[in-house]
């Protein structure tokens, strides 16, 4: 797999270690299911990863999942009916909420939290690629 790519915590909680092994002291730990992680390195069966903020360290790789999520970065957020910021806003995200993370173009991202879908300004996103287009 390439590095660096986007995972998500599946765990409730996540242990992150100073180093790739469990005789490494834990360093932090992440309370978020779901939360959108990078992936920077690989040794055996650990990662290491680092949120929306560069922090992080070394987790066992059971407690991650390849399912795609964003955060969410800035207050506000539209999320619209298309891929176009002309395009009727359908609801309004805050910064901090976890979405899946669909179908993406070079600037527009389509994703769903909390029961509701759009298209949100991939700019306003953390967790996928700049260049980065999905289907």
């Amino acid at each position: 797999m390439p590095l660096p790519r986007f995972v998500s915590l599946k765990a409730a909680e996540g242990n992150v270690r100073r180093g790739p092994s469990l005789e490494h002291r834990i360093d932090w730990v992440f309370h978020h299911r779901d939360l959108p992680l990078r992936v920077t390195a690989e040794f055996g069966h650990w990662r290491r990863v680092e949120d929306n903020e560069g922090q992080g360290g070394w987790i066992y790789y059971t407690l991650l999942s390849g399912v795609r999520t964003v955060l969410i970065e800035a207050e506000g957020t539209a999320l619209r009916s298309r891929p176009d910021a002309a395009a009727p806003v359908v609801a309004e995200a805050q910064a901090g909420v976890i979405a899946r993370l669909g179908e993406c173009r070079p600037d527009w991202c389509h994703v769903s939290a909390g029961g509701e879908k759009g298209w949100v300004a991939k700019a306003a996103l953390w967790g996928v690629a700049p260049d980065e287009v999905r289907e």
